[in-house]
């Protein structure tokens, strides 16, 4: 006799037949399993039951009055919840053409009377097995459809759906003679911020960003991707489709627009909603977007051409200042090959001596002269001039350029530094910039102490300057780098300070020796927000026994309020602009003690 098969639990039966005594023979044998089961008569009856009581699987009689098992069996089929649940069929016939007809109608499985009642309750547990296999495995083809079309984090469509998207939308767009818009947004400083605030908080933001946009826009009929594919054709208007392409990047595509003012007014919607702070715990940080919009047919007729042009205008944003919407023109691409032809050019002039340094002094308040001086690079293109640092250090940064000109910068340090020292001149520090990109590197301490070690340059000569968001990324991580590099004997400053997140407990575990105050905040003395914001910093480099130094000083109210407030150090165009390194000794004979001291006392 065959073994018992546990069932599940309670599984819920709907037994239809006309004949009272099957059903009750039916109801023995099942609840005899563990079963619980519910009846019909009738064809009307068992799709009411069925509705009603959502069973687990149906025991159908296939010669019912009225109406019949087999049109019982295709209505249930067509019903949302009825299209994979396990049904037998139960019938008198056993030829082909009936055994066919009953598959035919949606029958799981086929079974003829007379019924063998001892392996009734054995055969749908079978059946209720194999559905919950069947199912499982659907919940996991689901899951993988999921996985392939929609960004798990934002729950919006991905790089993959967007793109499906975009191409059914021009097609219906070319169909229609219609005009079409892709936005493509991109977050300004999202990296520096996600490394201050951490990861977890990160996605936070991305999850609130997401949210907003799809608020923001869902008056605009918003759809997602499955119902775009479930639609009876694509010639249905699509509406609005919003997706994360990975990182800090979202789409937005408009279809069947008038006119590109209607465009416009989404992407101030956009940068309005986007640019409010987000309250993240601790943090409220204010992240701004980029926008840039191209527009089918005009700026490109295939996915590619309008993905590429987008992708364009939003890199005209960001090069025009950030927080804004640009719509693209042809100038653009211009621009873009200029970029690349700028990238293959700075390479070149990492070999050509097209770069140099200028110095610029950093004067003690207590001295009035410069105890130190931050070396800067200045690029003299062969064909553009001067090029200012803020066209080439990002394009640097971006294509990993910055490894090789930083050192390339710490090594002309040294070379200059030899110089100055036979012309008598070695007491002083040099301040060098160290890019994110660069600190980053694993073994950062170990390739600047070979380099001091070939040049020969005194270490305490030398004070690297660090962005507070670099040192705030994986803080406990770079506690350790920062040691290594103070091993060496190297001064460590954190530049920018208070554009970042700094968490004071580990600013306190950092072994640091200088605060800079960042420049927009000695720019913005005049106000209350920037010198409470300096006061601040004052205090608190105060309290940590840290020097401080303030960058960008160009007016003399800026001067005198920085040494009323004890401020140790002071650099800008007040005292010099950046000069070549043949200039430095001149300027460490400079005193500026008589004006500091008449300032001092005003």
């Amino acid at each position: 006799m065959p073994s018992r098969i546990e069932p599940r639990l309670r599984s819920k039966i709907l037994v239809s037949d006309d004949d009272v005594n099957v059903r009750l023979l039916t109801r023995q044998c099942l609840e005899a399993e563990g079963m619980t089961v519910v009846e019909a008569s009738n064809g009307p009856d068992t799709i009411k039951v069925f509705e009603r009581e959502r069973p687990d699987l149906i025991f159908l009689d296939v010669e019912m009055p009225g109406m019949s098992g087999l049109e019982v069996c295709r209505r249930i089929r067509q019903m949302p919840m009825g299209a994979t649940i396990p049904i037998m069929i139960v019938t008198g016939s056993d030829d082909r053409e009936s055994i066919d007809k009953g598959f035919e109608a949606g029958a799981t499985q086929y079974k003829t009377k007379p019924v063998n009642w001892s392996l009734l309750g054995r055969d749908v547990q079978y059946m209720l097995r194999a559905s919950d296999a069947f199912n499982a495995l659907k919940r996991q083809e689901d899951r993988l459809r999921y996985l392939a079309y929609y960004d798990p984090l934002t729950n919006l469509p991905n790089r993959r759906s967007f793109n499906e998207q975009l191409t059914r939308t021009l097609r219906q767009s070319h169909r229609n003679n219609s005009q079409a818009a892709l936005l493509f947004i991109d977050l300004d400083h999202f990296k520096r911020i996600n490394d201050s605030i951490g990861h977890g908080r990160g996605d936070r933001l991305l999850v609130e960003i997401a949210k907003r946009l799809s608020m923001e826009l869902r008056e605009d009929d918003v759809i997602n991707y499955f119902a775009a594919n479930e639609a009876l054709n694509d010639s249905e208007p699509m509406g609005t489709e919003i997706a994360r392409l990975g990182g800090d990047e979202f789409t937005v595509v408009l279809s069947d627009i008038e006119n590109a003012a209607q465009v416009e007014s989404v992407a101030k919607r956009i940068l309005k909603i986007l640019s409010e702070p987000i309250a993240l715990r601790s943090h409220n940080p204010v992240v701004t977007p980029s926008i840039g919009i191209a527009l089918f047919p005009q700026d490109g007729s295939t996915p590619d051409s309008l993905i590429r042009n987008a992708d364009t205008a939003m890199y005209a944003a960001k090069s025009e200042g950030r927080a804004c919407y640009r719509f693209y023109n042809e100038t653009m691409n211009s621009k873009a090959v200029e970029q690349l032809k700028l990238e293959e050019e700075l390479r070149h002039a990492l070999k050509s001596d097209e770069l140099e340094l200028h110095y610029q002094p950093q004067v003690s308040k207590i001295t009035g002269t410069a105890v130190g001086i931050e070396a800067l690079v200045r690029w003299n293109h062969p064909r553009l001039g001067a090029v200012p640092p803020g066209d080439f250090i990002p394009l640097a940064e971006r294509t990993g350029q910055i490894i090789e000109l930083g050192e390339w910068v710490i090594k002309e340090v040294a070379r200059h530094c030899k110089d100055w020292k036979t012309q008598g001149f070695d007491d002083f520090v040099v301040s060098v910039n160290i890019s994110p990109v660069q600190f980053k590197q694993a073994q950062l301490a170990e390739r600047i102490a070979s380099i001091i070690k070939q040049t020969g340059l005194t270490p305490e000569r030398l004070e690297l300057e660090l962005t507070e968001s670099a040192i705030m990324t994986d803080a406990q991580t770079n506690i350790t780098k920062l040691q290594q590099l103070k091993s060496i004997g190297l001064s460590l400053a954190v530049d920018d300070f208070g554009t970042g997140y700094s968490s004071l407990s580990y600013l306190k575990r950092f072994p640091i020796d200088t605060l800079k105050i960042d420049q927009s905040f000695v720019a913005d003395l005049d106000s209350l927000d920037g010198a409470a914001i300096v006061d601040a910093i004052l205090a608190l480099s105060k309290s940590l026994k840290l020097k401080v130094i303030a960058e960008g000083i160009e007016t003399e109210e800026q001067l005198s309020y920085l040494l009323h407030k004890q401020c140790d150090l002071l650099q800008g165009y007040y005292f010099s602009y950046p000069v070549r390194a043949e200039e430095v000794p001149d300027l460490l004979q400079q005193n500026y003690s008589q004006l500091l001291s008449s300032l001092s006392k005003r």
